[in-house]
């Protein structure tokens, strides 16, 4: 973990990077390319969650540090809504399997309900970032 206060700058940045990746989920998704789309929407949320964290001076080395973080300070406290947590879990895991998994074939409902998930996490942290 890492104290630090970035600038407005970067955490615009930080969120224009999440939407940039949901986008890209957008389009794997229209291609079929359905593991594709779900990383990208679950790299789109780990993105958004980094802004928000760094919002209040925190940062962390890995993916897992980031979501128990992003789950103690602003899900346990009911700044998000109490599924947020289940939902970025579920990406996370369905990223590794798309990524790692090379023997399974990423069903399209999936990958839809990651794209949705993640669509809706970027605007809540975009919303969050800019009170």
């Amino acid at each position: 973990m890492s104290d630090y206060k970035p600038t407005g700058d970067v955490l615009k940045a930080m969120i224009i990077k999440a939407e940039q990746k949901l986008e890209v989920a957008r389009n794997d998704f229209k291609f079929e390319y359905y593991g594709d789309a779900a990383s990208r929407a679950y790299y789109a949320v780990f993105h958004a969650i980094s802004a928000v964290l760094a919002k209040n001076g925190l940062a962390f080395s890995s993916h897992a540090q980031t979501i128990g973080a992003f789950n103690r300070e602003f899900v346990k406290k009911e700044i998000f809504p109490r599924d947020t947590y289940r939902k970025i879990q579920r990406l996370f895991e369905d990223r590794q399997l798309a990524d790692y998994d090379w023997n399974l074939t990423f069903e399209k409902e999936i990958a839809e309900q990651d794209i949705i998930d993640a669509e809706w996490l970027v605007k809540v942290c975009r919303e969050y970032i800019e009170k």
